[in-house]
């Protein structure tokens, strides 16, 4: 029997939900209304149109209500807008935006993927400024338009993916740039020792980036900051994050989650049991910790999208808990990250006794000339072993990592079982003994109690407070900086010159990466040294981890010289 079928948003949800939903049945009418002027576009992709990457805009438009129409048989109307849902007649009123009338459309089905809108708050002054939104291609339409001389001041206010990729798309295109975030660092998917390698690349590439200083009101032309401090700014971009679109649905009477999205149960059905919901609108069970999230991603909605398409023909569907995975590329660094952040665990005060592992390797065999450090975090929890999340930054492939935790945290492994993975191998893709296998060893050495570490954030306390660090590298590699006030003994030498350490105080060891220290503090213990530390990630994370904070606060380094290589 055909049924009636209406989506309400006709972007990544709501489209792949349409086609799903023909695949399945010939017999059924589907109707997909998108307010906006496009539908099926490309969301993600809109900076990159903005740094040239993308020639011209309507390439990101992957389909027009037209295919929709001749290949699915779907009924895909655009600048309509669904303004009320009469769930007691079953009916949705639908507001034609170009000719301003209103009309009713009946349902048997009605799913809502009205994904989310950016936060634009009311600051004070902000009609003294040209403010711009990146949420589909009409908006980055327009701001393209507005860009016509390159040595215009741009701010952009919010260091999320967004902000990032816009501020970078457009310094690449020749723009004044400044990012400004209120938070102490851009991309909170990251941790905060981690992201600071992200913080010097944008830096480095001629982006003023100021984190830690909220956006107070705006004066004619400029943003002014709570620090005082005043940005010009000939075009604002709005990035400070997007909320769930919600008011169609709390209108209707469905409920509402504690994130503030829209509740739905294990088929993402609302309340109402003809109504479903999916996307940027939606809350979600996290997989590693107990409670609701939101997570605006275009996996999760193509994964709900699919399976509300099933569910309504009689498929077996359920919708699964979700870890958060994401990857970013910044100027020449690629950034990748899935699970739990140290600092979330932090700041949501999780009951998990947690440990990290802090690793530089090679990403590919030495001798390649591709090869290039990668940097990599693991979280894990003490207690049984299970990987919890990781974080990777570097020139090479560090979606890949990251892909390989995401499926160990899909199906609970342990960090015993990261040593165990066979991954493919050559020298021109990775090491014999991988990234995601190296964390696996260091983090059972550390669960075994082989050997206690310091995490480079906690260096700067350590020289302050005159503890003790033995810099072991070879003596010239001294030339590339050092850590003020630490004492020098080359590995070559250590087994000879021991006995010039103290024993009596704790010794914390570094090299570059943090693996020839390892082996120094190994020896030592061996030797009967009991209070030997070694530094996580060695003076390269150092140095990232100094840097930016050193150039923005005017504060005294640690190191004579940083390192970044």
């Amino acid at each position: 029997m055909s049924r009636k079928i209406i989506i309400v948003g006709g972007v990544a949800g709501g489209a792949s939900t349409a086609a799903r939903l023909r695949r399945l049945s010939e017999d059924d009418q589907i109707i997909m209304f998108e307010r906006g002027e496009h539908v099926s576009f490309s969301n993600c992709s809109l900076p990159y149109f903005l740094g040239g990457h993308i020639s011209s805009s309507e390439k990101l438009v992957l389909m027009s209500p037209q295919k929709f129409l001749k290949q699915y048989n779907i009924i895909a109307k655009t600048q309509s807008e669904v303004i009320a849902i009469n769930r007691d007649r079953k009916t949705i009123t639908v507001m034609d935006l170009i000719s301003g009338n209103s009309y009713e459309e009946n349902y048997d089905k009605l799913i809502l993927a009205p994904g989310a809108k950016p936060i634009v708050p009311p600051i004070a002054g902000i009609d003294l400024v040209n403010v711009f939104t990146v949420r589909n291609v009409t908006d980055i339409e327009r701001l393209h338009r507005a860009l016509h001389d390159k040595s215009q001041n741009i701010a952009v206010i919010g260091g999320g993916f967004i902000g990032v990729e816009v501020a970078e798309n457009l310094r690449e295109s020749g723009y004044n740039v400044s990012l400004i975030e209120a938070m102490p660092q851009i991309l909170r998917t990251f941790d905060y020792d981690m992201v600071q390698i992200l913080h010097k690349e944008m830096h480095d590439h001629g982006i003023n980036l100021i984190v830690n200083d909220k956006v107070t009101h705006f004066e004619q032309d400029t943003v002014v900051l709570a620090s005082g401090n005043k940005v010009a700014a000939d075009i604002v971009v709005m990035a400070i994050g997007v909320a769930p679109e919600t008011s169609l649905a709390a209108s209707a009477g469905l409920n509402l989650g504690t994130t503030g999205a829209i509740a739905i149960d294990d088929v993402c059905q609302t309340n109402d049991k003809d109504i479903y919901a999916i996307g940027d609108a939606v809350e979600v069970d996290a997989k590693l910790f107990a409670g609701k999230f939101k997570l605006a991603l275009a996996w999760p909605a193509q994964v709900q999208g699919r399976g509300v398409a099933d569910h309504i023909n009689g498929k077996e569907f359920a919708n699964p808990s979700y870890i958060g995975s994401s990857c970013i590329q910044v100027f020449n660094m690629n950034a990748a990250s899935t699970g739990l952040t140290e600092g979330f665990i932090q700041a949501t005060k999780m009951n998990i006794n947690y440990e990290c592992v802090v690793i530089n390797p090679n990403d590919k065999v030495s001798l390649m000339p591709t090869n290039n450090t990668m940097y990599f975090k693991l979280i894990f929890d003490k207690e049984n072993g299970k990987v919890l999340g990781a974080q990777a930054i570097g020139k090479g492939n560090v979606d890949k990592r990251i892909d390989v935790i995401a499926t160990a945290i899909k199906f609970g492994a342990t960090i015993r079982d990261l040593v165990e993975l066979e991954l493919c191998y050559a020298p021109p893709f990775g090491t014999a003994k991988d990234v995601v296998n190296m964390a696996g060893y260091v983090a059972s050495n550390l669960l075994d109690g082989s050997f206690t570490q310091v995490t480079p954030d906690k260096l700067r306390s350590l020289v302050e407070g005159g503890a003790y660090i033995l810099d072991i590298r070879e003596t010239p590699e001294l030339e590339k900086g050092r850590i003020v006030g630490s004492h020098h003994i080359p590995l070559s030498e250590l087994r000879q010159r021991y006995h010039e350490i103290p024993r009596e105080q704790p010794v914390y060891v570094h090299c570059r990466s943090g693996q020839r220290s390892y082996n120094a503090v190994m020896a030592l213990q061996n030797l009967g040294y009991t209070n030997v530390k070694n530094v996580a990630g060695g003076f390269l994370s150092i140095s990232f981890n100094e840097y930016f904070n050193d150039l923005t606060q005017n504060r005294t380094p640690i190191v004579t010289a940083y390192n970044f290589n």
